[in-house]
């Protein structure tokens, strides 16, 4: 029996089905920014334009390199958590010491012991 009919079931007299992989490879599209971004009088008018409207038509994505942004704020994140009376009562004292709220002296000593940590 040749390769080919080995490879392929017949289904029905007018209908075939490969039962070979292949591979499914999805269009790109063309890396070329040919159309220019409009200028916005606000925020939400832009907001809208690129809800509205794809990127890529409008910037060379394969020119784009990651960009690191080292002066932002770090986010933040409440979190509870329960302490012996004694060590929140040092670190209020401790925090009373240098003038600042507790709850930053203890995100200094957390920061602290974790450095520490790292270093060995």
């Amino acid at each position: 029996m040749p390769i080919s009919k080995k490879l392929t079931k017949t289904i029905n007299a007018k209908k075939t089905v490969s039962t070979k992989k292949t591979k499914v490879i999805p269009k790109v599209k063309k890396a070329v920014s040919s159309k220019k971004i409009p200028a916005f009088k606000t925020e939400a008018e832009e907001r809208v334009f690129w809800q509205k409207n794809d990127s890529s038509d409008y910037i060379d994505w394969s020119k784009a390199r990651p960009a690191r942004f080292v002066n932002l704020k770090p986010s933040t994140k409440a979190i509870s958590i329960r302490l012996p009376e004694t060590l929140l009562y040092n670190i209020k004292m401790l925090a009373n010491r240098e003038d600042i709220p507790y709850q930053s002296m203890m995100k200094v000593l957390l920061s602290e012991a974790v450095r520490e940590h790292h270093r060995g």
